[in-house]
């Protein structure tokens, strides 16, 4: 999609709450448009084994990518041969910077842009990784130049090279917007119920979870139609309520008296979220979960469990 930005994010979909339980699980590297909040597109790997990893799924998505695109990701991604790819593809880039490197960020080298912010040139790294063939190590360039720059308290490594096309701020303000997806992933996973996936072999887990990503791109559609109707921007608009409004609108759509399609778009933007920029939630859960075992057999026959033998015990 050009001149929209993509958004890359990482969420690993377990099968189960425990591993090793014979559940597939496996690891998905989506790519987030950040204007309408669809998915461009996904690469579905197991979490363990060659070509798992988030590097190898992400590659297998550039062509996704169109000149013009700018991508944002988190610190993992920030590194010399990704770069070197989507600068070949005409596509910005702007990562954080790993942890490991920002302690060693030394913003007094390279030409200097401003307040810790200067452009630094990358040489190649001596050592081929081991999924490059030795052809793309000796075509890829012997440096590149990129951007460091320290923003709303992380070191940002960008290709916007320019500070007078794309200031300090535009960076900051951009890479802000990646909260954005977080909420996107939580409507998958959550809001639609993602989170536990109910197939257990690797074929059909696979198909669960493109149905799941089709049924989010069509409720983001729908949005996206709502918002274009009432002048207002996708992310204004609730995600929730949009699929409750479709719930209680779709079983009722070919009926006399139902409201025509239009008129499910003005109730779709009726309902506008918050604006909170900069806001922080802790990766902790709320909520316990109840000390019951998992059902590792059929119901039936754990009911005549219970007839013979009552409840067990409650797990301490």
């Amino acid at each position: 999609m050009p001149d929209t930005p993509a958004n890359q994010e990482i969420f690993p979909q377990p099968g189960s709450q425990k591993p090793g339980l014979g559940f597939p699980q496996c690891r998905i590297v989506g790519l987030i448009c950040l204007g309408s909040g669809a998915v461009l597109n996904a690469a579905i790997s197991a979490c363990r084994g060659k070509g798992s990893d988030e590097q190898t799924l992400l590659r297998r998505q550039l062509d996704t990518l169109a000149r013009g695109d700018v991508l944002l990701g988190d610190a993992f991604f920030a590194t010399y041969f990704l770069l070197c790819k989507l600068i070949e593809r005409g596509v910005d880039a702007v990562f954080e910077q790993h942890g490991s490197r920002q302690r060693t960020t030394n913003f007094a080298l390279g030409q200097q842009l401003g307040t810790r912010d200067h452009l630094l040139v990358l040489p190649k790294p001596s050592l081929k990784p081991d999924w490059m063939s030795e052809e793309d190590y000796a075509q890829a360039p012997a440096s590149i130049t990129v951007r460091e720059l320290h923003a709303g308290g992380k070191t940002l490594v960008t290709t916007l090279l320019c500070p007078k096309q794309t200031s300090k701020d535009a960076i900051k303000r951009l890479y802000r917007d990646r909260w954005q997806v977080e909420l996107h992933l939580r409507n998958i996973k959550t809001t639609l119920g993602m989170e536990k996936l109910g197939c257990k072999t690797p074929a059909m887990v696979e198909k669960e979870i493109w149905v799941y990503l089709l049924a989010y791109n069509l409720i983001r559609l729908m949005m996206a139609q709502a918002a274009l109707s009432c002048n207002r921007v996708p992310a204004q608009l609730s995600f929730k309520h949009t699929v409750q409004i479709w719930l209680a609108w779709a079983p009722h759509a070919y009926q006399e008296g139902v409201p025509p399609h239009h008129e499910l778009l003005v109730l779709i933007s009726q309902q506008i979220v918050g604006d909170r920029p900069g806001r922080i939630e802790p990766r902790a859960i709320k909520r316990r979960a109840k000390p019951y075992p998992l059902l590792m057999k059929p119901r039936t026959a754990a009911r005549d469990d219970v007839r013979r033998n009552g409840h067990p015990k409650k797990a301490k």
